[in-house]
């Protein structure tokens, strides 16, 4: 038998699947986990944690390309986590109307 809970995510993402697909809200959760990656990174460099990556990045490195870097990284990370986070609803989704058709088909003797 399926939950309360259960049955309103089904309900939830049969109207919202395809906006949920296009929605702008998960790009931006997943470019704030981006941008704190690359936040990490200019801490590090900046901090002198490493110093022959330190001497690297002074030396053979504009800044321009390595704030390029970051903002690549972090539209990456947004796109990577808007992509995983429909999957995994999806896949739920997908779980639950196999187990509601199983009990469907079980309830009426087949």
């Amino acid at each position: 038998m399926l939950t309360e809970k259960e049955d309103k995510f089904i309900t939830y993402w049969e109207a919202n699947r395809e906006l949920q697909k296009k929605g702008f809200r998960q790009y931006v959760k997943g470019l704030s986990r981006g941008l704190a990656i690359g936040a990490a990174i200019i801490l590090l460099v900046v901090a002198g944690w490493y110093e022959r990556a330190d001497m690297e990045v002074n030396s053979k490195l504009s800044t321009g390309v390595f704030i390029l870097a970051i903002v690549i990284i972090a539209v990456f990370m947004a796109w990577l986590y808007h992509n995983y986070q429909w999957e995994m609803q999806e896949q739920q989704y997908l779980e639950l109307l196999a187990k509601k058709r199983k009990e469907q088909a079980n309830a009426n003797g087949g």
